[in-house]
């Protein structure tokens, strides 16, 4: 019985171009121990290949976590196999806030340590012991209170491009190097009312099981995410509190939320907010760059990765094997232009 998919990976984005039903992208998460993750995993793959299901879901111990896009005629299909999943059948689905292409190619599921890598050793941790949720209304009214301290619990290059009012954004690459560095960054504020969020909420859920672990005592976390928040804002009528774009880690890379731009192209320094991977694939770095510096560089985010792209693929190749550290960004890194 096949359980991956083993079709090539131009050839599966070629047939999903070609689709021209409407798709709809979906996120979702729960923390809940799996007994036999290689069993669930395996048994969730036939269930979600079966109704076109496409994207990456990641199964632990802890949990699942995943992010989807399937036909939206098999919407239904869809939470009927989750209703038949215990733990899952009142899951709450965080719908896509824009449609504007497809963001997966191909299923992949995959076994993992932790739905969401966190780098804590602590035993003694229990990641369910989390923080209050809020919803839209009650977080926009938190957000208004000055003795406030809201965190955002993403990437720097997330932040970068769109944020909460007022929001203190740590400048960490990755989650699990954030994580350890907020219990130090605001210990001087551990009895002010601690608000945090993030794309989805899978890591400001954790995060404020964590800050509550070492003693911050009334901490919040936006239910749902930015993603829930802008269809809640939307629906109920909400003021929007948020600025920007939210990145999302699919082909998409963001979402607008608002008209605002508050980012800055990488290498001319113009107003721009599109993050893009350096086209020489050799590098992939992620940057933001403007229409005009992706017309003027080809897409890449240097004159030496510009220059690569134009030689022969097997020169290109060589180049990769004795590449060097990127020069320019570290992930998307800011730097003024020269």
């Amino acid at each position: 019985m096949l359980l991956h998919n083993r079709v090539n990976r131009e050839e599966l984005k070629a047939r999903m171009l070609a689709d021209k039903r409407p798709y709809t992208t979906i996120s979702f998460y729960r923390y809940y121990p799996i007994e036999n993750p290689q069993i669930f995993r395996d048994t969730l793959y036939l269930s979600l290949k079966q109704i076109e299901v496409v994207g990456r879901v990641y199964i632990a111990e802890e949990g699942i976590n995943a992010q989807i896009a399937l036909p939206s005629e098999r919407l239904s299909e869809f939470k009927a196999v989750l209703g038949g999943i215990g733990f899952l059948s009142d899951i709450r689905l965080n719908i896509a806030i824009e449609e504007t292409q497809l963001g997966f190619y191909k299923l992949d599921v995959k076994l993992r340590n932790k739905i969401v890598a966190d780098g804590i050793e602590d035993p003694t941790f229990k990641p369910e012991a989390t923080g209050n949720y809020l919803e839209a209304g009650d977080w926009n009214a938190m957000l208004a209170d000055p003795d406030t301290v809201v965190i955002d619990m993403r990437n720097h290059y997330e932040s970068e491009v769109g944020r909460f009012e007022n929001a203190r954004c740590p400048q960490s690459d990755t989650f699990r190097e954030e994580l350890q560095g907020v219990i130090d960054e605001f210990q001087q504020e551990k009895e002010k009312r601690i608000l945090m969020y993030c794309t989805g909420g899978i890591r400001c859920e954790k995060a404020s099981a964590w800050m509550k672990h070492n003693g911050f005592n009334e901490v919040y976390h936006l239910k749902g995410g930015i993603i829930h928040y802008v269809n809640q804002v939307k629906d109920k009528g909400l003021e929007n509190k948020f600025h920007g774009v939210n990145f999302v880690f699919d082909q998409r890379l963001h979402e607008r939320v608002s008209e605002e731009i508050i980012a800055c192209c990488h290498q001319c320094g113009e107003p721009a907010d599109t993050h893009v991977n350096c086209a020489n694939t050799g590098c992939h770095i992620l940057f933001i760059q403007c229409s005009k510096c992706a017309e003027k560089h080809d897409g890449c985010c240097s004159d030496v990765c510009n220059s690569v792209i134009k030689l022969p693929i097997q020169e290109q190749i060589a180049w990769r094997k004795n590449r060097p550290k990127p020069a320019i960004f570290s992930k998307g890194r800011f730097q003024t232009p020269q």
